[in-house]
This record gives structure tokens, sequence and C-alpha cells, in this order.
């Protein structure tokens, strides 16, 4: 099995866009500097800022690095305090004797502008942003929230600041005039720009997870970037989702022309870098780097890894493909029987996973793709099923690469074939021209007949293996069939933060809910379900039991679906049962 994390050891040839971006925040000509590393979900970003941190690690004492997950304090704390909290704090720890006291006054302002609940409102106005009577707002509950050094020259000063937010907000994306900013904003700025000077230093932050966020988190995050934008020796890389940010552009503003929703991310980004899409050889070097580290130690999978990363540099040479037996002598794996079958398997299905429309080549995908293989293939094992990892290999990448519908379709003719070996299989696999393969193909796969053509051409051949053992291994392990992955992008955000539900009343997760439809509702219980499915620990109160709960409050139909699993668990603790007793679709 394989941890399903971000790595800062480079499987893909991902260095090439590390070193590029290091590059460029290495050069001072160039700060102060906003940098995206943009990929749709589980392409590389965060390994690849892993990278930019290693590679930029070599001159220690050039760099101050900051790391902010924004999705870590979606439910917890404002986006804007937190990312300024955590960089006052990097900026404390890092700051020599004379600096100390003025790095600690930054943390104090940070503290003192939180707890007056404007924070960069007065900045981002500066900066051409809208406030939408945000600062207005915060303003009106200011009273109940002084503490500390507040004055009332400090709210006096700030309802002048959010009154003239307010005003130059009303155009969209276009304000009238420019406003100065809130006095405690100045003050930060200006002891910010000092501390870094006399550190010495380019602060590198680097923002991740973003497009986790709920859209109202995302955009408070980029505000607080922006507050620190043309400060000098600054620069900021943020990995995110192009598409899921300007989708959040879109909610929070609620629905500017297209043209405002390109130009706001255009104005915080001055340099977009894409994640690349693996293609084949990358997938082949990737399978083949996870499959044979578990069999050598550190200094042959260092071995390895370059070899492979070099074989993929010079890819575009001729006659520079990486061999399997080349691979099995580097490693002195050669006599490895197991070895070399499980390196056959990947060679055979890199090309289906580089091209599917429903992989594209996601190194995410791929490696949950062989943890399922290697989850199942174990539990064969234990009950002695006799069911080869290649044959369940091949079943696991047909559902991966194809849907719901199609996969049952296959289970369907295996269980109602005599001793599970269906006729079906046998006809495609013996038809001896693509025209003839596709006539044989069954009116539920033709939605993916390119599919099923690469798919049926694939070794171990099915024809004459009893596969009903693998049908019994697909359904009992559903929760891994990664159906997440296919799951709308809202719809699969508005899951990972229901799934961290800290109270009831959480604001994360009911704005959360807010972002779905009825049948997106229905769909997000589903997988809530099916990760709740994963842990059979009901000790204790669950942070995803609460959100499935008030996912369950908002639909009918996501209701139905919590009280048939709610039914079915065979043993219901006391604090389930206190929750669930007065909910009005458990009656």
């Amino acid at each position: 099995m394989w941890a399903d994390t971000e790595t800062s050891v480079d499987y893909l040839n991902y260095s090439e866009v590390a070193e590029l971006v290091s590059e460029l925040i290495a050069n001072p000509d160039l700060l102060p500097l906003s940098l995206g590393v943009f990929g749709g979900w589980g392409v590389g970003k965060s390994s690849t800022l892993r990278l930019v941190e290693a590679e930029l690690s070599k001159t220690a004492d050039r760099f101050l690095l900051v790391h902010f997950d924004a999705w870590l304090y979606q439910d917890f704390d404002d986006a804007r305090a937190a990312l300024m909290s955590v960089i006052a704090s990097s900026l404390v720890a890092a700051a020599p004797e004379g600096l100390v006291q003025k790095a600690k006054s930054l943390v104090g302002r940070v503290n003192k502008l939180r707890a007056l609940g404007l924070l960069v409102e007065g900045g981002a106005a500066l900066a051409g942003f809208p406030t939408f009577g945000f600062a207005n707002k915060a303003i009106a509950a200011a009273s109940d929230l002084l503490t500390g050094n507040v004055t009332k020259e400090d709210v006096d000063a700030l309802k002048g600041a959010g009154k003239e937010i307010q005003d130059q907000s009303k155009g969209l994306f276009n304000p009238a005039e420019k406003h100065e900013p809130p006095e405690e904003i100045t003050a930060f700025r200006k002891e910010f720009g000092e501390v870094l000077a006399g550190l010495n230093r380019t602060l590198v932050v680097f923002i991740d997870n973003l497009d986790r966020c709920l859209p109202r988190n995302a955009i408070h995050t980029l505000e607080a970037i922006r507050l620190f934008l043309f400060m000098p020796n600054t620069a900021f890389v943020i990995a995110a989702d192009e598409d899921m940010i300007r989708h959040a552009v879109t909610q929070h503003f609620h629905n500017p022309s297209e043209r405002h929703v390109v130009d706001y991310l255009d104005k915080l980004i001055q340099l977009p870098v894409r994640v690349p899409r693996a293609g084949v050889q990358e997938v082949r070097a990737y399978l083949f780097m996870l499959l044979a580290s578990p069999s050598i130690d550190a200094g042959g999978r260092e071995k390895l890894r370059l070899y492979l990363i070099d074989k993929l540099q010079q890819s575009w040479k001729d006659d520079n493909d990486f061999k399997i037996d080349e691979v099995l002598s580097l490693i002195g794996k050669s006599e490895d029987i197991e070895l070399r079958r499980a390196l056959t398997m990947a060679d055979r299905m890199s090309p289906m996973l580089a091209y599917s429309a429903r992989v594209q080549g996601n190194p995410r995908i791929v490696k949950r793709l062989l943890n399922v293989v290697r989850m199942r293939a174990a539990i064969a094992r234990k009950r002695k099923m006799p069911l080869d990892e290649a044959v369940i290999a091949k079943l696991a990448l047909f559902e991966r690469c194809t849907e719901t519908a199609a996969v049952e379709f296959l289970h369907d003719q295996i269980n109602a074939a005599p001793n599970g070996r269906p006729d079906l299989l046998a006809r495609l696999e013996a038809a001896e021209t693509p025209t003839e393969l596709g006539e044989l193909t069954p009116e539920p796969w033709q939605k993916y007949a390119d599919v099923v053509k690469d798919w049926i051409g694939l070794e171990p051949k099915l024809t004459g293996i009893d596969l009903r053992s693998a049908v019994y291994l697909a359904r009992e392990t559903v929760p891994l069939r990664l159906t997440a992955a296919a799951l709308p992008a809202k719809v699969r955000i508005a899951v990972e933060t229901l799934l961290q539900t800290a109270t009831v009343s959480s604001r994360g997760a009911a704005e959360a809910i807010g972002t779905l439809d009825g049948g997106e509702r229905v769909l997000a219980m589903e997988q809530i379900i099916r990760e709740m499915q994963k842990d059979p620990a009901w000790e204790r109160a669950r942070s995803d039991f609460r959100g499935a709960i008030l996912l369950a409050r908002s639909s009918p139909e996501a209701a139905k679906q919590l009280r048939r699993f709610v039914e079915a668990l065979t043993e219901r603790p006391a604090w389930l049962n206190a929750q669930v007793r007065n909910e009005a679709w458990m009656v």
C-alpha cells in the first residue's frame, strides 16, 4: 500500500517545474512576486510545492519559508487573520535579537485587527478588490469584540474606512476612486517591511489547498495575500485548481461577468505555472517506482528514481525507452518473478491510465487504483481465493475507466454465467478485428467502446477464469472504488468540509450545504456514507456523522439514505441514539 499524501521525492519529473519556480523566486529583479501553481485535483500541486521548498532550502540563508494550509483553518478561524498570524509568527521565530520586539508588534497588530473583525478589508479595497459591505458588518459587531489595546480612536477610524469601502464597492471590480487604508493596516505594512528588511531574506509563503476551501474562505485568503503583495522581498506561491478559484469568485461575488472573474485571478497571480499532465512514459515510470519500492532499500530506490527521471528527461530522443529487464537489472531483482509480473502488468495498464478520460494520467488516481488492487489481493490471499493479482488489477482498471452502470453490467454477466465464466468476455477476447469487436460490444458498454477495445486486449485474458470471487471483492470493497474522484468538484469540496464538521452549528458546514442543489446533496450523502463505512469505530461522537445529520436536515432524499445507514448499524452507541432521537427523518 502507498500513502495518499504529497511527497518531496520526485517520481514524475516535476523537478523541472520546481526548478523553474525556484529560479523565478531567487531572482531579486522579479520580487515582489505572486506565482500560481495550477492543476486539477491530484495532479501533484502539493508535491510540486514540496519540491520548490527543497530546492530553495539548498540556500536556506537567503529565504524564510512559510507554509499555510488554507483548508486547515476553514472552520476554526478567519482565513485572513490565520494567514497574517502564521506569517507574523514565522517572522518572530526567525528574527534576531534586535528585531524580536518589532516582530512581536506585528503579532499584536494582527490580534488587534482580528478583534475588530476587519483585517484586510481596507487593504483589499485599496488594491481595487470589492468588499461588498463586509467591513461595515464587522464594524457593527466591533463593540462586542473590543479587547486589549483597541481604542475608541481605532473604532472611529475603522468606521470611517468601512463607509469608504462600502461606497467604492458599489461598482463591481471597478472602484470609483482609491482611499487610504485604515491606520492599523498602514502600520502593519510598515512594520512588516521593516522586519523583512532587517532579516535581509526573501519571505516565501506557500499557500496550499486553496481550491478545497469554500468560496468565502478561498476569497478571504486571496484578499489577505493581496495585503502583502508589492512588499519588498516577498514571494507567494499559490497551489490551486484554477477553475475552482474562478468558481469561488463567481459564487462569492454573486455571478459577476466572465471578464471580471478572469481579471480577479489575473490581477492576483502575476505568473501562472501549470503542472504538466502525465503521459504514458510518466505513468509507466510512476508505476515502476511504486511497485518496485517495497522490495528494495533506500539506496536502490534512489538509484531507480534517478534512472527513470533521466529517461523521462531524454524521452524526446529516439530509442530512449526504459525496459523491464533494464530496471530489474539496475536494482538487482532480475530473478524476482513477482516483481517482473507486476511491472509487466504496469506496462500494459499505462496507456489506458494515461489516455482514459476518467484518469488522464492523474498520479493520485493511479496510486489509489494500486491501493485498491493491493487491498483486494490481500483479502483474496487471506480467504484463499484462486485469483491472480493481475486479474484483480484488470477488473479494477475497468471500474476506474468506465462508470457504475458498465461495471454492474459486467458483474451481472459474471454472476449469471455458469461457474463465473461469462460468454461475453470469451466472445470479445476472440474477436479478430476491431470491427468485429465493436459489433460484439454490448449496449451498456458502447459509451466506452474505445476503453473496452484497449481493455479486452490487455493480459491476462479472462476467458475460462471463474470471476465470481473478483465480483465479491469489488462489492465488499465498494468504499474503495474511487468514486470521490469522479464527483463534481463542488460536491467533493462540500463532502470534505462535512466530514470535518466540528459542531452541529458549524457555519462552514452550513455554507457547504448551501452550495449544493437537491441532486448534489444526494450525491454528497452517498459519498459521506461511503467514507463512514470505512471507519468501524463508533465508540465516540464523530465529525463525519455530524456533517451527515446537517445534510439530512436539508434534503428529504439524503435523509432517507442516512436513515437506511443508521438502521443497518448492528450496534448503535448511546451518543448516536441521542443525536438522532429528535431528528424528523428518524421518526
